[in-house]
């Protein structure tokens, strides 16, 4: 499963399969230099049940470490894989 990553310098997101009609598809805004916040995610039934939705996230997540910043997940999918994944609190916004 490819994941593509577009970013404006204002908001962005992560997506898979075709930009216009993605299959699965995590956006965030940037809330400042040091922090961008995921407000939605979806995945399209083509996809159901193999764990595309937290791929997105895991690929923010690399992000974030790369970049260096911070996430803070208002997305309530998002917010419950930070819950249930321990080993990704290094980018979690507190």
């Amino acid at each position: 499963m490819t994941i593509t990553h577009d970013d404006n310098g204002t908001k962005g997101r992560f997506f898979i399969g075709d930009p216009q009609a993605p299959d699965g598809l995590m956006t965030y805004v940037w809330a400042g230099p040091d922090s961008f916040i995921i407000d939605h995610t979806e995945v399209g039934e083509r996809l159901a049940g193999q764990s595309a939705g937290k791929q997105l996230v895991m690929a923010a997540v690399a992000f974030a470490r790369t970049r260096q910043v911070t996430i803070l997940p208002l997305c309530p999918f998002a917010r419950s894989v930070f819950d249930r994944t321990p080993e990704i609190a290094d980018v979690l916004a507190r």
